[in-house]
């Protein structure tokens, strides 16, 4: 393959990546991710073909490399806009967090091509190692799993039937084997091969898991009666004035005025955003008694996002937390649950012995110190027909993370009340992306979500992962909706009880591949030695006989 035409390949792998992921286009949201994704994994295959894997590896890595730099421009906003950074520090941000994710790109090109080299490079090795690295990505140095092939596909109602079995990692694996199909079959027309049973065994399997999926669409199980109105607040807060003091007071009146209408309305629950509340509901007693006399007024059962402390024998904060607050239509504070996975270098920093002095947080209006963690998914207990309902209450950079929110549901969660503020990506593609993330993980735990977020995009999203009701961003707005409580066995799924069986079974393909791959570099190790020796032998006698 000449060089421009391999260079022509890995650029339109980085422009479909790219467009496969949603993104904002003259008022409107271009989504072609249901039809592009296929292209992505395909290309970077065929661009990659016939190097050795030392050069795939270079080659994977800058390809990558430049694909999610593109899709995460969004960064540049949080760093600058909102980070007060220097505009060259804004346009290294997006690069050097696709470094990480790029490293994953460059493990499948040097992978891939080692299986090829073994003879063993199929369709389905590329689904399993593809898949695998998407799933590493979700933990390994605490995970960063944005723009996983998966999500792409967050509109196609096949493949989304498949994530209460599968989570978001079955999307990416039939994502990448029908690319790499095609990209078998592209590989074997410019070379005059008939495609063989690797390809059209690949598209049929494919084709197989589609009508499984539509089979279990139609076949879903249908909500229960008990249900609850819930509304999503969208104050539409800027980032800029969230902490303001001077802008403390209008900031309450928003959020008061949207709660007023919302339970006019019927709501029987009502979620604001993260840290939504301008101050520390704890720490201020006059701030907690305007919001308790909210609760009495509207009757309803306040979820609210604020700032959690822990209070030293002083009564001085020892310990702040990213808080969801639950307070009772008594006006009382029933529970609080803490963020548990946080944003490095947004609310702390890693290594802060080492590197705190030289890197600060990003996100300092919510608290002076670093953010503290909290001890993991759990559900709060909310009033509802019939008695207290758990829900889950995942917050904004959790909502990334398919093992922590099926935690809430498999600790008896009924519906899942996301809230998050997406204020920091202005007008870029990361609030719909987040959107198709979310709606993820109502499919991979079969139960809805309420999604609250300070600017948008707020939804309301069903348990099989389609967005029912959403807000446009940058706007003050409130929705609501008679959700179902789908307690078990309607909702949670076989992802919930179980996790990421699917992701490890991938993984011990790899390691079998793996295994095959080494043996049979040793054996054809052994054959060229062998051949070395003998005709090392050949030429020695032959120089005995000349002399």
């Amino acid at each position: 393959m000449s060089a421009g035409r391999r260079l022509g390949l890995l650029a339109a792998y980085v422009v479909v990546t790219l467009l496969s992921f949603p993104h904002p286009v003259l008022g409107g949201v271009l989504d072609l991710g249901q039809v592009l994704a296929f292209g992505s994994p395909a290309l970077f295959i065929l661009g990659l073909h016939g190097l050795e894997p030392r050069r795939a590896l270079r080659l994977g890595f800058l390809a990558s490399l430049a694909a999610h730099s593109a899709i995460l421009h969004w960064i540049y906003v949080v760093t600058v806009t909102y980070g007060h950074a220097p505009p060259v520090v804004g346009v290294l941000a997006p690069v050097l967090l696709a470094i990480y994710i790029a490293a994953f790109g460059a493990a499948f090109a040097w992978g891939f091509r080692r299986f090829a080299q073994a003879g063993l490079a199929s369709p389905l090795a590329a689904a399993l190692l593809w898949t695998a690295l998407d799933h590493l990505r979700a933990f390994l140095f605490t995970g960063f799993p944005w723009a996983v092939l998966g999500y792409a596909q967050h509109e196609s109602a096949a493949l989304m039937a498949l994530a209460p079995y599968t989570g978001v990692y079955g999307l990416s694996f039939v994502t990448v084997l029908v690319g790499a199909a095609l990209a078998r079959a592209l590989g074997d027309r410019a070379e005059g091969r008939s495609s063989g049973a690797a390809v059209w065994g690949s598209l049929a399997a494919a084709a197989a898991l589609y009508a499984l999926g539509l089979a279990l669409q139609a076949g879903g199980a249908d909500d229960p009666d008990t249900s609850v109105r819930i509304a999503a607040i969208q104050g539409n807060i800027d980032q800029g004035e969230k902490w303001s003091v001077r802008r403390k007071q209008d900031i309450l009146v928003a959020y008061e005025s949207l709660s007023r209408e919302a339970a006019a309305d019927g709501a029987r629950w009502i979620v604001w955003p993260e840290t939504a509340v301008p101050g520390a509901l704890e720490g201020d007693p006059e701030l907690r008694a305007r919001v308790s006399a909210l609760a009495r007024e509207t009757d309803a059962e306040l979820v609210l996002g604020g700032v959690g402390l822990t209070l030293g024998g002083n009564l001085r904060p020892s310990a702040y937390f990213d808080s969801a607050f639950v307070v009772d239509p008594s006006g009382e504070i029933r529970d609080r649950y803490d963020k548990a996975h946080l944003v490095p270098f947004g609310e702390y920093v890693p290594f802060q012995d080492l590197i705190g002095v030289v890197v600060k947080a990003v996100a300092r209006g919510i608290a002076p110190v670093g953010v503290t963690a909290g001890a993991g998914p759990r559900p709060v207990q909310l009033a509802a027909p019939g008695g207290l309902v758990p829900a889950g209450v995942p917050i904004c950079y959790e909502l990334l993370f398919p093992d922590l929110v099926r935690g809430f549901v498999d600790g008896g969660a009924q519906v899942l009340l996301a809230i998050t503020n997406d204020a920091w990506y202005g007008r870029t593609g990361a609030p719909y992306q987040f959107l198709a993330i979310t709606a993820l993980r109502s499919a991979e735990n079969r139960v809805w979500t309420v999604r609250a977020a300070n600017t948008g995009v707020s939804a309301i999203i069903d348990s099989r992962g389609r967005v029912r009701e959403q807000t446009p961003i940058f706007e003050r707005a409130w929705l609501a909706a008679d959700v179902p409580l789908r307690g078990a066995p309607l909702g949670g799924s076989f992802y919930s009880r179980h996790g990421d069986v699917f992701a490890m079974a991938c993984w011990a393909g790899v390691a079998i591949l793996g295994i095959l791959s080494a043996r049979r570099a040793r054996s054809a190790g052994s054959i060229s030695e062998d051949s070395s020796l003998e005709i090392s032998a050949v030429e020695s006698s032959e120089g005995e006989g000349d002399r």
